[in-house]
């Protein structure tokens, strides 16, 4: 019989368990593969006869995708065993793999939605795993061993692309990441255990159509901001019919959640220190992937550098970020969370602010001296508000507590990606009007760029001082 969430099985002080070892490693993988295709766009528009921003769908499906599907991971986590989850979520994750690295077309490349499909149940599942078989007194330390892969792996992305790109075909980036994640789901299958018992609940299909669109569109609106030459009208159309829908499904949920049944149960909300975490998690996800668009237009576009430098550049924040993990973990165990993340929360906004400042001239040992500053940060900041949030919430909001983080995270990376483009674009072309020369114009917009972010990082500070230092009991 599988360990139900009362019968927990024992876990030793200071190890992590074994099932939370080997979702980590899927979620590596899949998480690796997410950001690996960056490097790819100007291959792929060469291979494939098609325009900018044809190939930048390769990206905004994906992300499209992860909005549309884990809403419902909510509830299809609930209704299924872990080696179940498991098994289904790598199943299609190597279908869609296979799919792109075979792709005669370009519309069939779009077998990245498939990858994005099986990508979007990981992280909820490894969350929800988590939280369930690990003790409070030790989720920071399993945490920041969490931190450690899923921080590490969209920093390696761009590096690793790049590597496999002077090897030949953009299709290696599939065919390398094939072979692993296929030996990934065979072992995973031999060793996983299941951690809870599965529990037989009905789904309403309305509310999954109204997710779907809601905020599936809401970021594909939020998308078409990011283009090279955005569609400005059609972009806030569709935000506004998407913000409508999600209102729409928000009001359903409300009305469901009398009846036990909600596709995404907002009563996750109603527990305040879920609420300030989950709030402190959209500002640094916004942060966080705006300063990520920003950095290589600067030092590719404006510096002259290579996707691989630029890759390799960037890619010591990532692993710092990735090392510190376990690091804070422990600390989060020992101290709480107020005195990791309100100077974490400081260290980012200290980042950006410095980011404001850059010139063509600015030494490279200083844009990597911030980034890894702003990378240790959010570090510093990441594993004690997830920890703490999730450890407010009762056991059987959960998967519902993790599914909405993870939807936030996508919403959060559109909107910071659309905000960072919109103002760039708006600078440099007001300024190029006036008759300024195109690289100082965009690199005036970038500036700005950064100071609209770093602004919006202030928030996270206010956020942070309300923080309680340690998990409260929270309510069954």
């Amino acid at each position: 019989m599988s360990a139900t969430i009362q019968e927990r099985p024992a876990v030793s002080a200071g190890r992590t368990p074994t099932v939370v070892r080997l979702l980590v490693l899927a979620t590596f993988v899949v998480i690796l593969n997410e950001t690996i295709m960056i490097n790819a766009i100007p291959r792929l528009m060469d291979a494939m006869h098609i325009t900018e921003q044809s190939a930048q769908w390769v990206s905004t499906a994906f992300m499209l995708t992860m909005a549309a599907v884990i809403p419902i991971t909510g509830w299809f986590l609930q209704r299924v065993t872990t080696r179940q989850a498991y098994a289904i979520a790598m199943g299609v994750f190597l279908t869609g793999t296979v799919l792109s690295a075979v792709a005669p077309i370009f519309e069939v490349l779009l077998g990245r939605i498939v990858q994005a499909a099986g990508t979007a149940v990981m992280m909820p599942l490894l969350m929800t795993t988590l939280m369930i078989v690990v003790p409070e007194h030790d989720r920071g330390r399993v945490m920041g061993n969490v931190t450690l892969a899923i921080s590490v792996a969209p920093a390696l992305g761009p590096a690793v692309s790049g590597l496999v790109l002077q090897l030949g075909s953009w299709r290696l980036l599939f065919v390398v990441v094939l072979p692993i994640a296929a030996l990934v789901t065979v072992f995973g299958l031999r060793k996983l255990d299941n951690v809870s018992e599965p529990e037989v609940s009905s789904i309403d299909w309305v509310s999954v159509g109204m997710a779907a669109l809601g905020f599936g569109g809401l970021v594909y609106g939020l998308s078409l901001f990011g283009e090279a030459d955005p569609r400005v009208g059609l972009g806030i159309g569709v935000v506004i019919a998407g913000i409508a829908t999600i209102a729409t499904f928000v009001a359903r949920q409300l009305r469901l959640q009398r009846t036990g049944a909600p596709l995404l149960d907002l009563r996750t909300l109603t527990h305040r220190t879920y609420g300030l975490g989950l709030a402190i998690m959209a500002v640094a996800f916004l942060v966080m992937l705006g300063s990520m668009i920003l950095l290589p237009l600067y030092l590719q576009n404006l510096r002259g550098l290579s996707a691989l430098e630029t890759g390799l550049l960037v890619m010591p924040g990532g692993l710092a970020m990735g090392l510190l993990g376990p690091t804070v973990g422990k600390l989060f165990d020992r101290f709480g969370s107020r005195p990791l993340v309100l100077p974490g929360s400081i260290g980012i906004a200290t980042a950006l602010i410095g980011f404001t400042q850059i010139t063509m001239t600015t030494p490279y040992w200083q844009v990597l001296g911030l980034h890894t500053l702003l990378m240790l940060s959010l570090a510093a900041t990441f594993t004690p508000v997830f920890t703490l949030g999730m450890g407010a919430l009762p056991h059987h909001l959960y998967s519902h507590g993790s599914s909405m983080l993870g939807t936030l995270q996508q919403v959060a990376a559109a909107f910071g990606t659309a905000l960072v483009v919109t103002v760039l674009s708006a600078r440099s072309a007001h300024l190029v009007a006036d008759g300024v020369a195109a690289v100082p114009a965009q690199l005036s917009g970038m500036k700005i760029a950064f100071a609209v972010v770093a602004a919006i990082s202030l928030v996270s500070i206010a956020v942070a001082v309300l923080l309680p230092r340690r998990v409260p009991s929270p309510q069954p």
